[in-house]
């Protein structure tokens, strides 16, 4: 009897496939209330890309991608009129052509954009009601006047250039993410652990699974439109 395929096994939700909470424990997110904050700390998060800064703002902290020339006992400004490098402001207050990251979807959602190392965006249009940013794919969003972004460049750019050299660095660090590595081709796996497995000359069976086929039989062509040679 074969064993469960690596589809089935990582929804069963077994602790090889689960995730390491320990690496979560930072939530990235603005603080409801305005002010001058300074930062405490910059530190590194296995879950994040970019180093963190902790800032103490009112006698509370708060967490955000750092970005680059930050250094600890900086003030940092929430919600200021017209801000600098690194403050925190809404888009209405922001100067064209600036740099930001951390950008809010909706007003008070904390930041859900520009958060991987090295990135940023620009604002380049400015309504009554909305503002466009222009992303590094070259697609403009529009997004409401009141959502807010921090001002800068995110720390970090260049991480991909240096290669991981071990396969152990690129271990931990798949797992601290619950990604699944290292990925194995299903041709290569043995007859018995998946239905293209063994290989015989890497023919892969031909199979046709439904959209809603549970995991293990989803495998193949997904519910395509056609299949075979065009003619």
């Amino acid at each position: 009897m074969g064993k469960r395929i690596i589809q089935q096994a990582r929804g069963k939700g077994g602790p090889t496939y689960r995730v390491r909470k320990k690496a979560y424990i930072y939530t990235i997110k603005y603080p409801s209330s305005t002010g001058e904050g300074e930062i405490t700390s910059i530190f590194h998060s296995a879950a994040h890309s970019a180093p963190l800064l902790k800032i103490l703002l009112n006698k509370k902290f708060f967490y955000i991608p750092a970005f680059n020339d930050a250094f600890v006992g900086q003030k940092i400004s929430v919600g200021n009129e017209s801000p600098k490098e690194g403050d925190i402001a809404i888009l209405k207050n922001i100067p064209l052509g600036t740099k930001i990251y951390n950008i809010e979807r909706n007003p008070g959602d904390g930041g859900k954009m520009m958060r991987v190392a090295g990135t940023f965006a620009t604002l380049v249009k400015k309504e009554e009601e909305s503002s466009s940013i222009l992303m590094p794919n070259k697609k403009v969003v529009l997004l409401n006047n009141n959502c807010r972004a921090a001002l800068g460049v995110i720390a970090g750019d260049g991480r991909m250039l240096k290669p991981f050299v071990t396969a152990g660095k690129k271990y931990y660090k798949m797992k601290a993410r619950n990604k699944l590595w290292p990925r194995t081709s299903a041709v290569k796996v043995n007859a018995i652990d998946h239905p293209f497995g063994s290989g015989r000359g890497k023919r892969i069976k031909s199979k046709i699974a439904k959209r809603n086929a549970p995991p293990g039989r989803k495998v193949g062509h997904l519910r395509p439109r056609r299949t075979g040679k065009r003619k």
